[in-house]
């Protein structure tokens, strides 16, 4: 590929589209909640045409938005296909709501949410993984739901026993606001059976909120701990692409790091004293088999440009290959042979290039032998 246009591709990238949206998220927050909790002080260019009630019901969707926006670029940066979808329907959503709000402080809404929607278009293909919720998650999403409609079924047809519940919608929003222990008062039981029945909403309803939050929280701390060690998270993985993945641990690896250079790369090792040397140096390392499925999807191996395969032992390289290969079919693969006649065998295994240190390092001393002069400039290329 030509360096311009790589260049131009690479500002296209997954990390433009998950922060343009991410901002996004935040604008579309912060704008709704300015409009709600302030008003609009100082009018846009569409002020003087939108009511007051549409402006203010816009800045509550606004926010309610906002907030659904985050949800997505969560999604969007685990590289989830829902995540895309899900934005790209919430962003023409953002804009119309920031031209509502007929606010200046909106204006940025607009714009970014405009230009934000080529971007994510532009990374259709780079966001290609199913929804893929940990059991944690699940578990606190059915807990919410069971609480919540356990709490509007049971408020509702207790509603003769409540002041000031009149329809599902009331029984809803009692359960909200109990459930989350915000209370906020308006809403009383007027029974001994609704107040039991209420203390079993607080109990059920603090439990699934707090399973949720941590759900949600709990990456968020791991992500912490990680960058304060040093250490990659799963979604800093994920969001690399156009790197390089290296499959073992051997001497060549060290002299291939320093060839690479500033280029981003990952390693695979089962190896645990390395992965803890390389991790005390800040190099992103993955505690794996290189040629196990798993280890090369969290070196998110699908969106490599390049795999370099050096585990210095043939069979496993061979394998480690077949694996590479199936997972990224369009990344070049080159791979070192440890024996001469095994070169053969791994360019079967789907290798693109494979090299024998030992017989290169043969053919330059003998070549340094016979012709000291013609062979010192290409030895000092590799000392």
């Amino acid at each position: 590929m030509d360096r311009s246009v790589r260049k131009v591709s690479q500002i296209y990238t997954a990390h433009a589209a998950v922060v343009a949206s991410t901002l996004v998220a935040v604008l579309s927050l912060a704008t709704g909640l300015t409009n709600i909790a302030v008003g609009v002080t100082i009018g846009g260019p569409l002020s003087p045409f939108v009511p007051d009630l549409i402006r203010a019901a816009a800045g509550f969707t606004g926010a309610l938005t906002g907030f659904l926006m985050l949800l997505s670029t969560w999604a969007l940066r685990h590289r989830q296909r829902v995540g895309w979808y899900a934005t790209m329907v919430l962003l023409p959503i953002t804009a119309a709501q920031g031209l509502v709000q007929a606010s200046v402080y909106s204006l940025p809404l607009v714009g970014l949410s405009l230009l934000s929607i080529p971007t994510l278009a532009f990374n259709y293909h780079r966001f290609d993984r199913p929804a893929a919720l940990s059991t944690t998650q699940i578990a606190a999403l059915l807990a919410l739901s069971g609480t919540l409609c356990y709490g509007t079924a049971g408020t509702y047809s207790l509603r003769e026993d409540f002041g000031q519940v009149n329809s599902v919608l009331d029984a809803f929003y009692y359960t909200v606001v109990t459930a989350s222990t915000v209370g906020y008062g308006d809403v009383t039981p007027l029974t001994q059976e609704a107040r039991v029945f209420s203390l079993s909403v607080v109990v059920l309803g603090t439990a699934s909120f707090a399973v949720a939050l941590g759900s949600v929280l709990g990456p968020a701390i791991e992500a912490r701990f990680a960058h304060a060690l040093g250490n990659m998270t799963d979604t800093e993985y994920d969001l690399l692409e156009d790197h390089v993945v290296i499959l073992g641990y051997g001497d060549l690896t060290e002299p291939i790091i320093e060839e690479l250079g500033d280029q981003e790369f990952v390693i695979v090792t089962g190896d645990t004293d390395v992965v803890t040397q390389y991790r005390n140096r800040d190099i992103r390392v993955i505690s794996g088999d290189p040629s196990d499925e798993q280890p090369l999807h969290d070196a998110n191996i699908e969106h490599a440009r390049a795999v370099i395969v050096a585990t210095e032992n043939d069979a496993q390289d061979a394998f480690a290959i077949l694996t590479a290969r199936e997972l990224s079919p369009d990344a070049r693969i080159i791979a070192a042979a440890t024996a001469r006649e095994n070169i053969q065998k791994l360019r079967r295994a789907g290798a693109d290039t494979v090299l024998s240190p030992a017989l290169i390092g043969g053919q330059l001393i003998g070549r340094s032998a016979l012709d000291s002069d013609g062979a010192e400039g290409l030895i000092s290329q590799f000392t």
